[in-house]
């Protein structure tokens, strides 16, 4: 038998240089009965897979058009300088822009950060995109200057980076549509935030049922004490029985042996023998 509601499911964007892997294992232990599908997106066209609806939520490179998609910044990462092994840069554990002056700086068209002056000489053309400007710099064409996540993505053994020090830097965002805020992405908005099962935010279990009524106040019926009045009236009554009985037993007046016997039979309740 199925129903007409589809199963629920989650979908997340991210974009190259990005590891969701933390937040996926997180997930998948929380919601089991939720798959999460991961969408690998370039930094260009995250935005318009989360406003066609074809993810739930993504991780983006900022800025983020706040007119309709929400974002949580998470974290700034290191700007580096890819080179090969053998090129001066190396000699030195950070640079900074004006040492790479004399430098072809490849610009791929889909650089991620935003520069208010590009360092170095431009190359002739812009290579399509960091990948391949990553070969470029192997064949010793130029050097490269991206987020430290894209050099370890592209790593090459005859390759190598440094940090640069006055780069402008990229922050990595969760990003959703600020009207599709559902209590899936609410659930993965938790994990990222490092909110526990039991935050109130996150998902929590169902209440346990309430005990029935019924049964209970009859079980508090059965276990209630008495009233004063019962408790009192009782032990009177037996006490009028006891004490009538007593009365009708005894003779009036002094008796034989005989009488006395009777006496002492009534008083321990038992016939007397016969002899």
């Amino acid at each position: 038998m199925t129903g007409s509601a589809e199963s629920p499911s989650f979908r997340l964007a991210y974009v190259p240089g990005v590891t969701p892997t933390k937040w996926v294992r997180i997930w998948n232990e929380r919601l089991p009965d939720v798959p999460l599908t991961l969408v690998a997106v370039s930094a260009a066209e995250a935005f318009g897979v989360l406003r066609g609806g074809d993810a739930d939520a993504g991780f983006v490179r900022l800025p983020v058009d706040r007119e309709d998609l929400s974002a949580i910044p998470l974290y700034t990462e290191t700007t580096v300088v890819v080179v090969p092994k053998d090129h001066l840069v190396t000699a030195a554990d950070e640079v900074s822009a004006e040492d790479l002056a004399d430098e072809i700086v490849l610009h791929p068209l889909d650089d991620t950060l935003d520069w208010e002056h590009r360092p170095g000489r431009p190359a002739n053309e812009r290579p399509a995109t960091t990948a391949d400007a990553v070969e470029l710099v192997a064949a010793g064409v130029g050097v490269l200057v991206v987020p430290q996540s894209l050099a370890r993505l592209h790593h090459r053994r005859d390759l190598t980076y440094r940090p640069v020090s006055d780069a402008p830097a990229s922050r990595v965002a969760l990003s959703w549509p600020q009207d599709e805020t559902t209590d899936l992405v609410e659930d993965f908005i938790g994990i990222v935030r490092g909110r526990t099962v039991n935050s109130s935010r996150g998902r929590r279990p169902d209440p346990a049922p309430a005990q029935p009524k019924g049964k209970g106040s009859e079980t508090g019926g059965a276990r209630r004490k008495p009233t004063a009045g019962k408790t009192a009236g009782k032990p009177a009554a037996k006490s009028a029985g006891k004490s009538a009985g007593k009365s009708a037993g005894k003779p009036s007046g002094k008796s034989s042996q005989g009488g006395s016997g009777g006496a002492r039979g009534a008083k321990r309740g038992k016939p007397r023998r016969r002899s």
